[in-house]
């Protein structure tokens, strides 16, 4: 048996920039980090005991004879990409609720590839993990996605993503005295909207209308340099949330499905109660809305909004682990995979 554990991510600026419609011609950058909330996923052999040959456990329960039948987009595409076809039980748990902006689609694929591969005995880099959960999610699946999600779960940390045009990727972690992060970490605010929502249906709506936005996106992407210049300076890190607040006024212009009038008065209130700034996490539509407050007006805040769940968070600087290894039992050997068979797709 495997347990891998996945870290949520939180992204602050630069979202719409790590697409490839906009990077490949413009180059993108994000900054963002992984917090304390995590999707859990276990795997193991399934004993070929039963009516089915293969368990997966989410927000249901499938029972399929075979990898193809798999309804879950991601298990199925993570099983083939692995080169497995026997008997596999899968169970996931997350801290946050899924299609709610915190990446937790990539987690849930970082995840899987984590622990599978752990099955089969093998130990891949967190970098090899990223790409492989892009392969699954662009390639496979099929989704509009951008590259943040598999980077930062799979790394973990506060970091600066760099998206170059030929398809590299450079991950620079924020060099910033610890008391700098604490004290970003003491100004946030994660609040639930209770709207769950599909982000590559969005996604798709605003990679269409890229040529049209250039100058938003030009200028999400040069809030990456302002804020990571606020950090490892001594600005007053109120500059942060006014950051954030300039960064929320460009995202909805991107799509008229980023927002809703649920979302705008969440922040109108918020703003009302001496929020600086805040942001949409994710795609947009619903999910968590993430505000900038001095901890002085928090109580204000958490008052006005007591219709949305609050959610407390920390940073953290671990991205995908194993965090339970049980080595599978002695069974036929019909039902056991060799763990020297070549991944399908795998780069070299």
């Amino acid at each position: 048996m495997i347990i891998s554990r996945t870290p949520y991510r939180v992204s602050f600026f630069g979202g719409g920039t790590d697409y490839s419609v906009w990077y490949r011609e413009h180059g993108g950058a994000v900054l963002a980090t992984s917090i304390d909330k995590y999707c859990f996923l276990m795997c193991r052999y399934l004993p070929p005991f039963f009516s089915h040959r293969h368990r997966i456990v989410y927000s249901t329960i499938e029972l399929p004879n075979a990898v193809d039948d798999i309804a879950h987009p991601s298990v199925r595409e993570c099983l083939r990409h692995c080169g497995i076809h026997t008997g596999i039980e899968v169970q996931h748990h997350g801290d946050l609720p899924a299609r709610s902006g915190v990446g937790s689609s990539s987690a849930f694929t970082v995840g899987l590839l984590h622990a599978l591969y752990a099955l089969k005995g093998v130990m891949p880099t967190r970098e090899r993990l990223a790409r492989e959960a892009m392969i699954v999610e662009q390639e496979r699946i099929g989704e509009t996605v951008g590259r943040q999600d598999q980077m930062m779960t799979a790394l973990g940390g506060f970091r600066r993503l760099e998206f170059r045009q030929d398809d590299s990727i450079v991950s620079i972690p924020i060099i910033a005295p610890p008391r700098r992060l604490v004290e970003l970490q003491g100004h946030l605010m994660l609040m639930y909207t209770g709207v769950s929502r599909s982000a590559s249906e969005i996604a798709s709506e605003q990679v269409r209308t890229v040529a049209d936005r250039t100058s938003q996106l030009r200028s999400i992407h040069q809030l990456v340099d302002d804020a990571t210049n606020v950090l490892t300076s001594g600005q007053d890190i109120v500059e942060f949330g006014r950051l954030l607040h300039e960064g929320w006024q460009l995202k909805r212009s991107l799509t008229s499905r980023i927002t809703t009038d649920i979302i705008d008065g969440l922040y109108a209130d918020a703003r009302d109660a001496g929020a600086i700034g805040g942001k949409l996490l994710g795609a947009g539509g619903g999910g968590f809305f993430l505000l900038f407050v001095r901890p002085d007006d928090q109580a204000n805040v958490r008052k006005k909004l007591a219709r949305f769940v609050h959610v407390p968070m920390s940073f953290t600087s671990e991205g995908s682990q194993i965090i339970y290894y049980q080595e599978p039992p002695e069974i036929d050997e019909r039902y056991l995979i060799d763990a020297a068979q070549p991944a399908h797709g795998v780069p070299s």
